[in-house]
C-alpha cells in the first residue's frame, strides 16, 4: 500500500499531540471532530471552519460604545462593591471608569480575592462583552475577557466562533486551532496556475488562514465565507480530489481490456416484443447508448437514473439479452431481498417465454436448491442471476459473466460495484437508481461513469393526486380508508420518523397498526425493519394478494413491491421527512388504472423548510425538479443518505453554493489522467498530495494497480 507522504505527517497527528490538548480536551475533542476507531487530528480541527466572529477591537470610550452589542472598552478600575454581608447571592460589582464615563461589571458567585487580583484598584484594564443599560447604568455582566495592556495586544480583532460540544468553548477550541495553523507544512500547488490567478485563490495553507482568523466581523458571516476566495479554494480542493479519485477509478476500467457484448439484436427485439407496454422514447434512448457501449471492445460503466416508475427494469432486461445474445450471462443485484424478488417475479415469464433460464440468489438459500443453482451459473445453463450481496459470495461463480447490473447505486458503495463487476471476464456494468439525482450530485458521486436518463413516464401510469392534511382531521383519514378499502383498493400508511432508531420508530408503527386492527379487523398487515426477511417478505405477499388491505409500515423498510391495487398513501409527520424520501413513498401508488392520491398528514404550525417541502410535493411529481430543491433546502449530504451509505460526503464544498467549481474540476480531473495517467508529472506528484490531504487515497492504490 502506497505511504502517505511525510510532509503531511504533522496534520494527520493526533489532536492531542497540540500543545496544552490533555485527557479531558482530548475527549472533547473526539467526540466533536473524530470518528469511531478514529481520534481526532489536526486536520480535522483545520477544516472545521468558524460560523461566525464577535468583534473584539477597541472602542473609542465608555460614553460611545454602542448599548445593546459586544463592545471592547477600557478604563481604570475605580472601586469594588462586593455584596453586603449576608447575601452571598447579590452580585459582586467592579466600577471601570474612563474620561467620558463609568460602567459597572457584574459578577454572580465571585470570589473577593480572585476579584482584587484580576480587577486592581487604579489598575489600567480592558474589558470585552455585552453593554446593557440597567436602572440608566451602563453595566456588563460576566465580561467575556478581562485584560491587561498585554492580553490586549494578543487580542484578535475578530474572535472566530465554532460548532462545539458541551464542555468546549469557542475560546478554547480557537487556541487550538491556532496552534494546528502553525503546523501547516509548505505544500506544492496542485491548483492550475490561470485557474488559480483568475479565481484570486490564496494559496493553500494562506486559505486556511484566512478563515480561521478573519479580518473582521462582517468577513466571517456564513454568507460572506461561503462567497470568499479562501473558502472556495478549499472547497475547489476538495471536489479536484473527488473527481481526480473517480477519474482515475474510470481510467482504469477504460484500461482493462473490454469483449464485445451485444449481438444481432434479435433477442432484444423477442424480448421487447413480450413487454406489455411499449417502450417511452426515454427508454429507447437509454436502450441505444448502453447497446452502442456493449458493442465497443471498451468497458462499459453507465448510471441510468430515473424517476420513480419511469421503467429502468425493462431497460435492465433488454441489456441483460444484449449480453446473452453473444452466448454470456448477466447478474442484477438489488439492495433488499424484497426489490431482489419482485424483480425476478417480473422478469422471470418474460424471459422463460424466450427460452432462457434465471435465478434467484438471496443470503436465505440453503441446501440442494442452492446448489442446483450454482451449479447452473458455473456449467453456463443459467443465463440471468438476480440476487442482493449474495451475488458477491466466493462460492458464487459464472461460466462467462458478460453484464453486471446494479440497482439503487446509492446503496453500494464503487468498490462493491467493481467487486461485482470482478465476477467474470471484461464484464461491462450498468447501474440504476430510482432516486432522481441532481445533475451536480451525479457528476460528484458518480463521476466515473457515463450517464443515461429516464424522464419520461411509460403511458398508463395514473397521475397521483397529493394533498397536504392537518394531523387533527386524522378520524376523517381514517372514515376515507374505510370508503376505499370496501371498494377493494389497497392503502400504505407509512408511520411517523421518530428518531435514528429502528425501535422508536417501531413503537410508532406498532401502535398505529393496534388502533387500525382495533377498527377494520385483520385486514391490517405490519412490515418494519427489526422482522425476518421471511416474514418481511410474507407481510408484503400478503399485501400484494390482497389478504390484508391496509400495510401499516416504518420507512426504514424499503417498500418496493409493486402493487398496482395500491391507490391510496398516507404519510404521518409528513414535515419529519425529506423531499426525496416522499417522492420515493409517493411512487407506490399510480401504478394500476384507478386514480391514486397521496395524503401527507402534518402537525402544524410548520416551520419554513418543512413548509417549503410539502408544497414542492403538491405542486409537482417531477422527480428531478424536487431533488433540485432538495439540494437547495437541506443539502447533498442528507439528500444521498451519504451519512449511512458510505458515500464521501464534503466537508467544505456544498453544492448549493459550489455547484458552479464542480464542472470545473470533473474537466481538471479528466484532463490531468489524459495528459499524466500516473501523476508523475511535478503537477502530479503534487495531486497525488491533496489526494491523500482530502483521504481519497484508495484512488493512488489504483495508480500501481495497471
Amino acid at each position: 500500500m502506497p505511504l502517505r507522504p511525510s510532509v503531511l505527517d504533522p496534520l494527520f497527528a493526533p489532536a492531542s499531540s497540540l500543545p496544552g490538548v490533555g485527557p479531558k480536551i482530548e475527549t472533547l475533542l473526539d467526540r466533536l471532530l473524530g470518528e469511531p476507531g478514529r481520534p481526532a487530528r489536526v486536520i480535522d480541527l483545520l477544516l472545521h471552519l468558524p460560523q461566525g466572529g464577535i468583534a473584539r477591537n477597541l472602542t473609542g470610550s465608555i460614553a460611545k460604545a454602542p448599548i445593546g452589542e459586544i463592545v471592547t472598552i477600557g478604563g481604570t478600575v475605580a472601586a469594588h462593591r462586593p455584596p453586603p454581608p449576608g447575601r452571598s447571592r447579590a452580585p459582586y460589582k467592579v466600577l471601570l471608569e474612563d474620561e467620558t464615563g463609568d460602567v459597572t461589571l457584574v459578577f454572580f458567585h465571585a470570589q473577593r480575592s480572585r476579584m482584587e487580583k484580576l480587577l486592581p484598584v487604579g489598575g489600567r484594564r480592558y474589558v470585552s462583552g455585552k453593554l446593557e443599560l440597567w436602572d440608566g447604568h451602563r453595566q456588563m455582566v460576566h465580561p467575556d475577557r478581562i485584560l491587561d495592556e498585554g492580553g490586549l495586544a494578543d487580542l484578535p480583532a475578530v474572535e472566530p466562533v465554532y460548532g462545539l460540544t458541551e464542555g468546549l468553548t469557542s475560546r478554547v477550541l480557537g487556541r487550538f486551532v491556532a496552534a494546528a495553523l502553525e503546523r501547516v507544512p509548505d505544500l506544492p500547488e496542485w491548483q492550475d496556475a490561470r485557474w488559480r490567478e483568475r479565481n484570486r485563490f490564496p494559496a493553500f495553507g494562506a486559505a486556511l488562514r484566512l478563515l480561521h482568523r478573519p479580518a473582521s466581523a462582517a468577513d466571517a458571516t456564513p454568507e460572506a465565507t461561503a462567497a470568499s476566495p479562501a473558502r472556495r479554494r478549499l472547497a475547489y480542493d476538495e471536489l479536484l480530489a473527488s473527481q481526480l479519485a473517480l477519474a482515475l477509478v474510470r481510467i482504469r476500467m477504460r484500461r482493462q481490456p473490454g469483449r464485445v457484448n451485444a449481438g444481432d439484436g434479435t433477442l432484444v427485439a423477442r424480448l421487447e416484443a413480450a413487454l406489455p407496454f411499449e417502450l417511452t422514447g426515454a427508454q429507447r434512448r437509454a436502450i441505444d447508448d448502453i447497446r452502442r457501449d456493449l458493442k465497443s471492445d471498451r468497458r462499459m460503466l453507465r448510471l441510468v437514473q430515473g424517476d420513480v416508475g419511469s421503467g429502468k427494469t425493462a431497460v435492465a432486461l433488454l441489456a441483460m439479452a444484449s449480453a446473452i445474445e453473444v452466448g454470456r450471462q448477466a447478474a442484477l443485484m438489488a439492495p433488499t431481498e424484497i426489490l431482489a424478488r419482485q424483480h425476478f417475479e417480473r422478469i422471470e415469464p418474460l424471459v422463460r417465454k424466450a427460452g432462457l433460464r434465471v435465478a434467484l440468489i438471496t443470503g436465505r438459500d440453503r441446501g440442494a436448491e442452492r446448489r442446483r443453482v450454482l451449479m447452473g451459473l458455473a456449467e453456463g445453463a443459467i443465463n440471468i442471476a438476480i440476487g442482493t450481496h449474495a451475488l458477491f459470495q466466493e462460492d458464487v461463480e459464472f461460466r462467462d459473466l458478460g453484464l453486471a447490473v446494479v440497482d439503487e447505486q446509492h446503496r453500494f458503495g464503487v468498490h462493491q460495484r467493481l467487486a461485482l463487476g470482478g465476477k467474470g471476464d471484461a464484464v461491462d456494468v450498468l447501474v440504476m437508481t430510482a432516486t432522481p439525482i441532481p445533475r451536480t450530485l451525479a457528476l460528484t458521486y458518480f463521476g466515473d461513469m457515463d450517464v443515461s436518463v429516464l424522464d419520461e413516464k411509460p403511458p398508463g401510469r395514473q397521475p397521483v393526486t397529493t394533498r397536504l392534511v392537518s394531523s387533527e382531521r386524522i378520524g376523517e383519514v381514517i372514515a376515507a380508508i374505510g370508503r376505499a378499502i370496501a371498494a377493494d383498493d389497497r392503502v400504505y400508511w407509512i408511520c411517523p420518523l421518530v428518531a435514528e432508531s429502528e425501535t422508536v420508530d417501531l413503537a410508532a408503527a406498532e401502535e398505529r397498526y393496534a388502533e387500525l386492527r382495533a377498527i377494520f379487523g385483520d385486514v391490517v398487515g405490519l412490515v418494519h425493519g427489526k422482522l425476518s426477511g421471511r416474514d418481511k417478505d410474507a407481510a408484503m405477499e400478503r399485501f400484494a394478494a390482497g389478504e390484508t388491505k391496509i400495510l401499516v409500515s416504518t420507512t426504514v423498510v424499503e417498500v418496493g413491491v409493486d402493487v398496482p391495487e395500491a391507490t391510496i398513501m398516507i404519510v404521518e409527520h409528513a414535515e419529519r421527512f425529506g423531499l426525496a424520501q416522499l417522492h420515493q413513498l409517493r411512487g407506490r401508488i399510480g401504478r394500476g388504472e384507478r386514480p391514486s392520491t397521496c395524503l401527507l398528514l402534518y402537525k402544524g404550525p410548520l416551520g419554513a423548510m418543512a413548509k417549503a417541502r410539502l408544497e414542492m410535493m403538491r405542486q409537482t411529481d417531477d422527480g428531478f425538479r424536487i431533488a433540485e430543491e432538495d439540494l437547495r433546502l437541506r443539502g447533498e449530504g442528507e439528500v444521498l443518505g451519504t451519512r449511512q451509505s458510505g458515500l464521501p460526503g464534503f466537508r467544505l464544498a456544498r453544492m448549493e453554493v459550489d455547484g458552479d467549481l464542480l464542472g470545473a474540476a470533473r474537466d481538471d480531473a479528466r484532463l490531468i489522467v489524459e495528459q499524466d495517467p500516473g501523476l508523475l508529472s511535478e503537477r502530479g506528484q503534487a495531486l497525488r498530495i491533496l489526494l491523500y490531504l482530502f483521504e481519497r487515497d484508495a484512488a493512488v492504490k489504483l495508480l500501481g494497480a495497471g
